[in-house]
């Protein structure tokens, strides 16, 4: 079980300030106050969530940054999305499936944890926080539809400039990137490869050209897009909804 710690009163959660987060009202913080059992905080590189695990929990991202993969038994990995504060960790678990991907921490991270068996009262009671998760389902679906476009139709630049807007926008969505558009995340060459199915030799090669074409500047611990709409342009990259998410 994971370390449970004291919470934060829902009313001063810092999910309520993102300018890409649509804010709960009253009546709703209120509810989650009662419905939340803690909080649990990662140190980069912990795994929260282990691949076939059963999930007695899920849990909202509120800090930090978490990677979703899938590990082939040969032990080749595929990171299938990158979760932001506001996301919902766990969604398959609170249909009684056990997970289909494992989920770490890349940045270190603060979580508020649920009890899987309470979604069916707070479905019940807040129908309207029940249609934010179907909505953040159907959000993520859309998510993964796009990342499938990047590995199938385009080229090893515009898929590695595709993750860098791609990224780049999420941050900027929750306050973690702001109008020079450096985000400060540790993601290694190898990990940029799992994501997009390129050899660790083709992603630097891809990397360099983009750093030498202006378009993104990618360093251990920074991605650096300098002018956003030209690189949202060669990578084909659309926000498909640029309403403010829910979240839970």
């Amino acid at each position: 079980m994971e370390n449970i710690v004291r919470a934060m009163a829902c009313a001063r959660c810092p999910l309520q300030d993102m300018p890409g987060l649509r804010e709960l009202d009253e009546t709703q913080i209120a509810y989650m106050q009662d419905f939340k059992d803690g909080e649990i905080q990662l140190g980069r590189g912990e795994v929260l969530v282990e691949q076939s695990q059963q999930l007695e929990s899920l849990y909202t991202l509120m800090e930090g940054v978490l990677i979703r993969y899938r590990t082939l038994e040969d032990g080749r990995r595929q990171i299938v999305n990158f979760m932001f504060p506001g996301d919902l960790v766990g969604l398959q678990g609170a249909f009684d499936d056990p997970s289909a991907h494992s989920v770490e921490a890349l940045l270190a991270s603060r979580l508020c944890v649920f009890q899987r068996p309470k979604f069916e009262n707070l479905i019940a009671k807040h129908p309207r926080l029940g249609y934010d998760v179907i909505w953040m389902a159907a959000e993520e679906e859309s998510a993964l539809e796009e990342h499938l476009v990047a590995l199938g139709r385009r080229s090893a630049k515009e898929r590695v400039a595709y993750l860098a807007v791609f990224l780049m926008d999420r941050a900027k969505s929750v306050g973690m990137a702001g109008d020079d558009n450096r985000l400060a995340l540790p993601i290694r060459q190898a990990q940029i490869a799992d994501m997009l199915g390129l050899s660790l030799v083709h992603t630097n090669r891809t990397i360099k050209a983009l750093d030498r074409d202006g378009l993104v500047t990618w360093q251990p611990n920074e991605i650096h897009v300098p002018d956003l709409p030209a690189a949202r342009e060669f990578a084909h990259f659309e926000r498909c909804c640029a309403r403010p998410k829910p979240f839970i």
